[in-house]
């Protein structure tokens, strides 16, 4: 990914999960001024496993995305790798949770919360 494809990258929020995020938000007391940090780290049974926590402030480094209301801190070596994501909540008969569209995926686990690229 060149450098302009990076700055430009998007992360996608989905309605069902931007309402999960705001109701966990809102039942933990994590002030509306903080963020959903989004990021990749090296392991997982496909090679990458995805990271999701809320952070009070963002850091030097981050891309800072604005999706459906929810504002994501993005690290710049996880961005080229989070391009074109979209993070939606799912609850059915098999689960509850949040599950990541990859486009940049070349294989995932069954989990869903591994890939590689």
């Amino acid at each position: 990914m060149t450098e302009l494809e990076t700055a430009q990258a998007e992360v996608n929020i989905s309605d069902r999960a931007a309402k999960e995020i705001r109701r966990v938000m809102a039942e933990n007391n994590i002030p509306e001024t903080a963020g959903l940090r989004m990021g990749v780290k090296g392991g997982g049974c496909s090679g990458f496993s995805y990271l999701l926590g809320f952070e009070e402030s963002s850091r030097d480094t981050d891309k800072i995305i604005d999706s459906n209301g929810v504002r994501v801190f993005v690290d710049i070596k996880s961005l080229p790798y989070l391009a074109g994501v979209t993070l939606d909540y799912q609850d059915g008969l098999s689960g509850k949770g949040f599950t990541f569209d990859n486009p940049n995926a070349t294989r995932t686990c069954g989990c869903g919360h591994s890939f590689s690229a």
